[in-house]
């Protein structure tokens, strides 16, 4: 672990939908000199996103569903146009997202290729986000998708080009889709 940083508490604040927690630490400065810091960090677990593409009808799968954060900060419908994705579950993000790929979308895909992992909110949210991208075409679709439980999904196929226009627009607002979509304008439709 890091010699400058030293844990003095760690305090649950709630433990309802994920845990929410205040820690107090000391944290050495650039000076030398050591300050102490109190800071509240949401562990909600790690996941594991995905961009489908089909490269020959330049054609790319999201979803949209109801999320309740976006709601109660201003989006007026709170709908959210995303790439499939899910908590990893104890699950490693191979098997988690080929999970959350029949569960949301009804596809079974071969083949799926990591190509990097983030932090989505590290002021605040202790995840690491694992992404892919994998081909698709209709003959991978195998179930109705929609999600499980209370999950509402709508599947939408989108022409890539009018998906990478929706960010512009702010019909995509999603950071995890808006960074597929960036890296499959880079690496995957040149």
């Amino acid at each position: 672990m890091n010699p400058a940083v030293e844990v003095l508490s760690s305090e649950v604040l709630s433990d309802n939908w994920y845990v929410l927690r205040k820690v107090t630490y000391r944290i050495r400065r650039s000076d030398g000199a050591w300050e102490t810091q109190a800071r509240e960090a949401y562990d909600r677990g790690n996941g594991a996103t995905i961009l489908l593409y089909d490269l020959a009808r330049r054609t790319v799968l999201l979803t949209r569903q109801f999320r309740l954060p976006t709601y109660v900060n201003g989006n007026p419908t709170g709908m959210l146009i995303e790439a499939c994705a899910g908590l990893l579950e104890e699950e490693s993000p191979e098997v988690r997202i080929r999970l959350e790929l029949r569960e949301e979308t009804g596809y079974e895909i071969p083949q799926i290729r990591k190509v990097f992992e983030a932090y989505m909110s590290p002021g605040a949210v202790t995840e690491i986000l694992h992404f892919f991208v994998a081909e698709y075409s209709p003959r991978n679709r195998v179930a109705d998708g929609g999600g499980i439980d209370e999950e509402d999904i709508e599947v939408l196929e989108l022409p890539f080009e009018q998906a990478l226009t929706m960010i512009g627009t702010g019909e995509i607002k999603d950071a995890k889709t808006i960074m597929l979509l960036q890296y499959a304008a880079l690496n995957l439709f040149r």
